[in-house]
């Protein structure tokens, strides 16, 4: 294995010197645990990965399970404004605690430090993946069933950064119709198998729109490109998601705890 490696695991190795070897998880600080961590990853912006990672965290909250987001979105932070938090997170010097939604979700995000959350985050990368790390270490999380973590498009640093340093159970890729869509999710799939993390769905969303007046489905993106790029890949739980007026008005309200997730409930069944 190269010193540029990007594996997580090195047991398949015969590089003994590696200095990829050195790369360890990161611990939780004392008194917190989390039972499985779920990235929610997307090859390009726009495709609506925090709003998805928003109705998983809403449904599994919704079961009766304890719930966390961390917004490793550090540029473009949403989820606060998704759960309509606007205060701020609390720190007693010796660690920070998230603030928490409606439904009792814990979040965690730079919007909840910022004194203003419209300024701007102006960091180099290995400030921002240093900021997502201290989202995991230094956050008094409590016990959680299921972490989702919201990370910002591409395979850049801060999802390297991810699984790399955070024990990442399974990765959901978010998608749209468009042909060109195939090629930019491949990318995000490679990067999940280079790193030896199971895929454990594909969500397309904005699949279409159902018309309110004859019920008929219009595809106005493009023909769906979900199953085949699935199967291609050898994933075997899709959803497809409708454009939904009353989701995007929940949205802008900061509303997400009320989300209608009956269209995910067999997909998320299956996480």
């Amino acid at each position: 294995m190269s010193e540029e490696c990007t594996r997580s695991d090195c047991s398949g190795c015969g590089e003994s010197g590696c200095r990829s070897r050195r790369i360890e998880k990161e611990s939780l600080r004392e008194g917190s645990s989390v039972k499985r961590v779920i990235g929610v990853i997307s090859g390009k912006g726009g495709v609506g990965k925090s709003t998805v990672t928003s109705m998983i965290a809403s449904a599994l909250a919704g079961r009766g399970e304890k719930v966390g987001i961390l917004d490793a979105d550090i540029t473009g932070p949403s989820i606060p404004r998704l759960f309509n938090i606007s205060k701020k997170a609390e720190a007693d010097g010796e660690c920070v605690y998230p603030c928490e939604s409606a439904k009792g979700i814990k979040i965690m995000s730079i919007n909840l430090l910022l004194e203003d959350e419209t300024s701007p985050v102006i960091w180099r990368g290995p400030v921002i993946s240093g900021t997502v790390k201290q989202f995991w270490t230094e956050v008094a999380w409590g016990e959680l069933d299921t972490m989702l973590v919201d990370m910002p498009p591409g395979t850049g640093d801060v999802p390297l950064t991810v699984f790399q340093s955070i024990p990442v159970d399974g990765l959901i890729v978010v998608t749209t119709p468009q042909e060109l869509v195939g090629m930019i999710v491949s990318k995000a799939v490679n990067m999940a198998q280079m790193m030896n993390i199971p895929v454990l769905g594909l969500v397309e969303n904005m699949a279409y729109f159902k018309c309110p007046d004859c019920g008929k489905e219009h595809e106005i993106f493009g023909h769906s490109s979900a199953y085949s790029v699935a199967e291609s890949f050898g994933i075997g739980n899709v959803c497809r998601l409708g454009i939904d007026m009353e989701r995007a008005k929940l949205c802008d309200q900061g509303r997400a705890d009320e989300f209608d997730v009956a269209e995910m409930a067999e997909f998320i069944e299956k996480l």
